[in-house]
């Protein structure tokens, strides 16, 4: 399947039609595609499985999920409570192998401990020996120079371990920077330096890297290197000052869903950033940012801004 039916006609499309018939194409032909989220699964809050279901189920996607943890709520209110969900992913995998499941395509986010990383990765590499199945990453452990509580060294290398098989990993700068082992005491880096730790993660074995949030000399970039096209890119990015939790997992479904349909990658980085810079600014005065973006009313956005790409 690929997108050249669909990008032939738009050109020849009143604007506002556009979007509209965009959509219905791109969900009848991407409706056979399988899509596997492994996240956590927030009671309160649009982020992790939250935020990304939305965005693939409205590009077209039959999604299943495999939760990492059940937590209460997002994080960021201070109280909550965490289930690790280790022993039911071990249980579910074992069932979806005898009944022979298969996907397209599996995404993962949180991962809440190194035993889930190893779970998680013997079952990539079956699918992908078995039924060609491609991995997309967003190796989530630390943010703002820090890592999370509870991301060990061990966390860390299993989390290079399922780099090295992705066809795409979307770390921000700080992930990178302890994935890569370089640079984990600078918030702000040169463009030489995120571009050098881009290719040392593709070196490690990801095919496309995306380094996120990469700040240098007071500017903010998405750093990305295009394992088709050979190629890096430093891609600008307006930084709103204004901090909504989920923003990263939907940036994640925003890449990785076009990517799976076959787009390039600068595109759609492009079109991500602006998908984001108007979901920020279009809910900055939602009250309360510690439940994310409200994204089943903002979902237009989505279609709207991939149209703007052509």
């Amino acid at each position: 399947m690929t997108f050249a039916a669909t990008f032939d006609i738009i050109p020849f499309i009143e604007d506002k039609f556009a979007p509209k018939i965009f959509k219905r194409s791109l969900t009848i032909q991407k409706m056979q595609d399988k899509i596997l989220l492994i996240n956590d699964l927030p009671g309160y809050g649009k982020v992790a499985l939250s935020a990304m279901l939305p965005v693939l189920s409205h590009m077209g996607f039959d999604e299943y999920n495999l939760p990492t943890a059940i937590v209460s709520n997002t994080l960021d209110y201070g109280k909550f409570d965490i289930l690790d969900t280790t022993e039911h992913m071990e249980r579910s995998i074992k069932v979806w192998k005898e009944l022979g499941f298969s996907f397209d395509a599996i995404c993962t986010g949180f991962i809440l401990t190194a035993e889930q990383v190893r779970l998680i990765l013997g079952y990539c590499r079956e699918q992908r020996q078995t039924y060609g199945t491609k991995l997309y990453v967003d190796p989530i452990m630390g943010d703002e120079g820090e890592l999370y509580h509870g991301v060990s060294e061990e966390t860390i290398s299993y989390m290079r371990s399922m780099c090295s098989q992705a066809e795409i990993i979307v770390p921000n700068l700080t992930e990178a920077a302890f994935l890569a082992g370089m640079y984990e005491d600078k918030p702000d880096i040169t463009l030489a330096e995120a571009e050098e730790l881009a290719m040392k993660l593709h070196g490690m074995g990801a095919k496309s890297v995306v380094i996120t949030s990469v700040l240098s000399g007071g500017s903010y970039y998405v750093t990305c290197y295009d394992d088709t096209a050979k190629r890096i890119y430093h891609i600008p990015f307006e930084h709103i000052d204004v901090r909504f939790v989920g923003t990263g997992d939907i940036f994640s479904a925003l890449l990785f869903g076009r990517m799976i349909c076959g787009a390039e990658l600068r595109q759609t980085v492009e079109y991500a950033v602006r998908v984001m810079r108007r979901l920020i600014a279009e809910n900055e005065s939602e009250a309360d940012k510690f439940k994310g973006i409200p994204l089943e009313r903002n979902l237009d956005i989505v279609d709207e801004e991939w149209v703007k790409s052509f």
